[in-house]
């Protein structure tokens, strides 16, 4: 693989397949493994927005996770917001 000198008297060069200035000899490899692995991450981020699908670190035979423990969490919240309506309503009419 070829650079290209950029700043040959500070030893800057350019690696044209990754874009990337650097001094010569210093590999990113490591950075660029640790990108990777956070695009890996964000992908699964977005994905837990359409409840669809399963996470990165879940077990096999999970895919519809998400959306069922969307519904018991609304429905929990929906019976707590109407029992603390019915419970108004019966105050004001006692």
């Amino acid at each position: 693989m070829g650079y290209v000198h950029v700043l040959p008297e500070f030893g800057l060069v350019v690696d044209p397949m990754v874009g990337v200035v650097t001094t010569a000899g210093v590999s990113y490899q490591p950075v660029i493994d640790k990108v990777a692995e956070l695009e890996k991450i964000s992908d699964d981020l977005v994905g837990m927005l359409s409840g669809e699908g399963s996470f990165l670190a879940s077990y096999p035979g999970r895919e519809k996770s998400l959306v069922v423990a969307g519904g018991v969490t609304a429905l929990w919240y929906g019976l707590a917001v109407g029992l603390l309506l019915a419970g108004i309503i019966a105050l004001a009419l006692i």
